[in-house]
């Protein structure tokens, strides 16, 4: 507010009227299905409804994201009367933005991991299922039952959808996409190729169960192994910025000339990049893929 009522009068108007233009053209871009910000809005509000439903949270994508535009310009409004700085109300805004998306990856992520923890037991529990009975879609029905969360959902769905006249196949290739797991995929493949093959499934069941839990194995040893490069890799990442606040605290404004010249930003710039190619090329050197 001090900085905009020391503008000259004669800025004051333009400025005014750039907001009063910002703020039209964001609401017209939103409320007209012809614009490019209404289309922008639809797709990112279908994204998170997709998302959510794959952790079979049924929620509306477009009110998750009326929630984030409304927290978004409430913080901002708090934040220009709280006379936040510029960088931490940009950070914060940031993080209101990119939240629920960062979420939702994660849950994602952590429930493809425990899904690839319930392979082995649930490939092992189909075999025994296929010995008693000779069709795989009453093998999956009984395999449910004793499966845990959160692979029984996946399996519950894919019953539900072949009770309302799908293929086992396809219900098996929607599972597959659902959860997005190379291990799964191979799971299912087997299943697939064994029926439509012909041949011992429940043999060939057994042997890929025995084949996950040798490739968890070797994980884990890959794991153990470079645990202690990627230790060594985020202290060297985040040494030099202690660096710079142990020089800071000895010496106030050491690296002023870093941020209040147009030198010391291009090279800031040009360290910033390569310590941040480093840290890619370092995690791609570490990202052993069994």
């Amino acid at each position: 507010m001090k900085a905009f009522a020391a503008l000259p009068l004669e800025l004051k108007w333009p400025a005014i009227l750039c907001v009063a233009f910002a703020i039209f053209a964001l609401v017209l871009g939103l409320t007209s299905r012809e614009g490019l910000g209404y289309r922008l809005w639809i797709s990112y509000g279908s994204n998170l409804e997709r998302k959510l439903y794959r952790l079979f949270v049924f929620a509306r994508g477009d009110r998750i994201a009326t929630a984030q535009l409304v927290a978004i310009a409430l913080f901002a409004a708090v934040g220009i009367v709280a006379r936040m700085r510029g960088g931490a109300l940009i950070i914060c805004l940031g993080v209101l933005a990119a939240g629920p998306q960062l979420w939702i990856e994660h849950k994602l992520r952590a429930r493809r991991a425990a899904i690839d923890g319930q392979l082995d037991g649930f490939l092992v529990a189909l075999s025994n299922a296929l010995k008693s009975t000779p069709s795989i879609g009453d093998a999956f029905i009984s395999v449910q039952a004793v499966t845990a969360p959160p692979l029984r959902q996946e399996i519950e769905l894919a019953v539900k959808q072949m009770r309302l006249g799908s293929t086992l196949d396809l219900a098996l290739l929607n599972m597959a996409t659902r959860i997005g797991s190379r291990k799964l995929d191979s799971a299912l493949s087997g299943v697939l190729m064994g029926r439509q093959v012909g041949g011992n499934l429940p043999s060939i069941l057994d042997k890929t169960a025995a084949a996950m839990r040798e490739m968890a194995r070797l994980d884990g040893v890959v794991r153990s192994k470079t645990a202690e490069s990627k230790a060594q890799m985020w202290v060297l990442a985040l040494f030099p910025f202690a660096l710079m606040l142990l020089f800071n605290l000895v010496s106030p404004g050491f690296f002023d000339p870093l941020t209040s010249t147009t030198v010391g930003m291009l090279c800031t710039t040009v360290a910033f990049l390569f310590w941040a190619a480093s840290i890619g090329l370092a995690r791609k050197i570490l990202a052993v893929d069994i």
